[in-house]
Parts: C-alpha cells; structure tokens; sequence
C-alpha cells in the first residue's frame, strides 16, 4: 500500500469513529428526553381511561345519606318520567299502532287479534287482570305476553287505556 492510502484510511477510520459517537450521544439524549418529558394524552383516551375507573355507585351513610338517597331517587323517577313512551299519550290507538299491533295483529306468540271476538275467553277473568298481565307479562298455554308489551317506558296509565281501546274494538 502506498502511503497516501495508509493516510485515507486513518482519517476514514477517525471520520467513521466521530459519526458513531455521535450517533452514541444522540441516542442517550434521545433516551434522557424521552424520560423527562411526559407523553401528549388525548382528550378522548383520557373520557375513556375516566369512564372506566369512574365509581360505579354511590354510598349513603347517616342523615345526609338519607338525603342524597331520597334525592337520587327522586331524580331517578324524574328522568324515568321523561321518557316515556309515544310522548306519554294516554290514546290507546296511538300505543297500539306503535307497540302493540306488531303481535295482535299477526297473533303471534299467541297473541289474540282484534277480529273475532278472541279476547272474550280472557275478558271473563275480568279487565283488572288483563291490564295486570299487560304490565307485568304473563306466560300461559294460548301464548305469552312480555311485561309492557317489551318497552319498559310505557306507563301503567298507558297500558291501561290502550286494553281498554282493544277491548272497544
């Protein structure tokens, strides 16, 4: 080898010896910077993170638990009665067009249908119990009927005028 090329090679080598210290030092900077500074959370991760440690209920000890139970309740029952069914309309035509009629007029499920007098056999157990199986469901040998028709937003005083249209019919 000649000369010059022995002095190429030591000053590549020392070239290629800085580069790779260099790369060294960045890498630990790097890795310090990534320690020191905390990670940007999004808004959305954190509602979730948020919603799963939120507490799933609530104690009540002494008077003030009293209070914030009968309180609780209160506004339980206040949004309950907000959401009522068919916007609380007490037309017994309205909630049968809605609810009903997806199973009286087919009679499935064993469903009675308007025509033919087929609630007759039911009627002679008498209405209080006909509105009574209505609210609360019932499961008997001609079929079953789901509690409220299965939407539990309808009231009782909903329930009660739409067996009342049905039997007008």
């Amino acid at each position: 080898m000649r000369n010059y090329d022995l002095e190429f090679l030591k000053r590549f080598s020392m070239v290629m010896a800085f580069l790779i210290a260099l790369a060294v030092l960045l890498v630990f900077l790097a890795s310090h910077l990534s320690k020191t500074i905390p990670p940007e959370v999004l808004n959305s991760a954190q509602a979730q993170v948020e919603n799963r440690i939120a507490p799933t209920g609530t104690v009540y000890a002494g008077a003030e638990g009293e209070e914030l139970k009968a309180a609780s309740a209160q506004a339980a029952l206040d949004r309950a009665k907000a959401n009522v069914a068919f916007g609380g309309s007490l037309d017994g035509k309205v909630v049968y067009d809605g609810l009903c009629g997806a199973c009286h007029t087919s009679g499935s499920g064993g469903a009675p249908t308007l025509a033919g007098g087929q609630f007759k056999a039911r009627l002679s157990k008498g209405e209080d119990l006909l509105i009574k199986h209505a609210i609360e469901g019932f499961t008997g040998a001609a079929g079953v009927m789901p509690p409220r028709g299965g939407n539990p937003s309808v009231s009782d005083e909903q329930i009660k005028a739409t067996v009342e249209w049905m039997l007008a019919q």
